[in-house]
């Protein structure tokens, strides 16, 4: 080598593509099927176990539990350990509880494969959203979760009549086919925490989240309980301030209200979820197919109008992308109750799944970008358990509006 090639200064190294916006959406996206196929054939498993169905949803709720706690303990190993082992946990964990669920002969087993599916995806949801890294590719992914979510409950019932309850449980595992290309592409360098970790304060907002999630069916005692876990985690954080919970994401406005709107839409969507479909059989002589199939394409067609929002994001200003997320937020629940025609009842089911995925890819951002760049997937973690929350209040309020229309 001549003297001249070894004083030629290194070319700059080139800073990682990033990874396809549509590889993200299959590994996150496959999550919101598994969790809604259950919907049309729980009295088919309830039978395969000789339960009865209401036992049954436990199906549905150890689910929404186990990504609803899952996802701030997978965004905690991916801030201390990087991608690579979260992605690998994350499929092994999917994997495992997929093959639980195909064999399990008694409920408690296939609860225990539930939620090692549930909480495998969590990871693989964190994952993605921590490559995602602007609006457009954020609402690529959350409008996969809404038009996934609306077309589980008939994928569950198509694949149980023509094969097994069973196989429409797996259809989450079809995320694992993007882990070896998220692994190939992804920046796999970032650098990890070495604190030491909060194992206190990781049990604490557990058991916060699993009385939160309890509340719609034990309302009492799990209010009960959501008060002394809450109480015990902020006098917790006064002795461990950059611990499981850090204090300094807890007083960084953009990051609370972000959360805070997340949760709020997403309690709005799934409470129109469930109560539209019902509201629709009181008001109109629909058969039931009939209902399902008019959700389903409302749905679809709010998920879409999300991804298109999501896609000329980049030229709209924050408060303009907040105004029709907002206002979205905000017809939806007053065309469901005040719609003087039922079928404007299936734009209230638009206007809230277009409101809750445009908001969630937005705010998720938001919430990120708020933070610093060593907390961001803890930012991402507890973000996402808001949204997930959503999850559990909507039902409990539906039940409600059903009771006392």
């Amino acid at each position: 080598m001549s003297l001249l090639e070894r004083s030629r200064p290194a070319p700059p190294a080139q800073a990682p593509r990033p990874v396809p916006a549509l590889w993200l959406a299959l590994l996150a996206t496959p999550l919101a099927a598994s969790a809604n196929s259950p919907v049309l054939i729980l009295p088919s498993m309830a039978g395969s176990f000789d339960v009865q169905t209401a036992t049954a949803t436990w199906l549905v709720t150890v689910f929404a539990w186990a990504v609803a706690v899952g996802t701030p303990l997978m965004a905690a190993l991916l801030r201390r350990r990087g991608l690579r082992p979260t992605l690998r946990l994350g499929a092994a964990l999917i994997t495992a509880g997929t093959a639980v669920v195909a064999l399990a002969p008694w409920l408690p087993l296939a609860l225990a494969g539930r939620a090692a599916q549930a909480i495998g995806g969590a990871g693989l949801i964190t994952v993605a959203m921590s490559l995602a890294g602007s609006v457009r590719r954020m609402g690529v992914i959350t409008a996969g979760f809404g038009i996934l979510g609306a077309v589980g409950p008939l994928l569950g019932s198509t694949i149980a009549g023509a094969a097994s309850w069973r196989l429409s449980l797996a259809v989450g595992a079809v995320a694992l086919l993007a882990v070896p290309a998220i692994t190939r592409r992804a920046d796999l360098s970032a650098p990890r925490d070495t604190t030491p970790f909060d194992g206190r304060g990781a049990a604490l907002l557990v058991i916060l989240a699993t009385a939160l999630v309890l509340i719609p069916r034990y309302p009492l005692p799990a209010v009960i309980a959501s008060l002394a876990a809450a109480a015990f985690l902020a006098l917790h954080l006064r002795t461990r301030p950059d611990g499981f919970v850090p204090a300094s994401l807890l007083r960084t406005r953009t990051f609370v209200l972000s959360t805070l709107l997340a949760c709020t839409v997403a309690t709005s969507y799934f409470t129109l979820l469930f109560t539209v479909p019902q509201l629709l059989h009181h008001r109109t002589g629909w058969t039931t197919s009939t209902i399902g199939t008019g959700q389903m394409i409302a749905l679809l067609v709010g998920s879409t109008l999300s991804m298109a929002l999501a896609a000329v994001s980049a030229r709209l200003s924050r408060p303009r992308l907040l105004t029709i997320v907002l206002a979205a937020g905000v017809l939806a629940p007053l065309t469901a109750a005040f719609a003087p025609w039922p079928p404007l009842l299936l734009l209230a089911a638009t206007l809230a799944v277009f409101a809750t995925s445009a908001g969630q890819a937005t705010l998720a951002v938001y919430a990120s970008q708020a933070a610093p760049d060593t907390l961001r997937p803890t930012a991402i973690g507890l973000f996402n358990l808001g949204y997930q929350l959503g999850g559990a209040f909507g039902p409990a309020i539906a039940a409600l509006v059903i009771l006392s229309a």
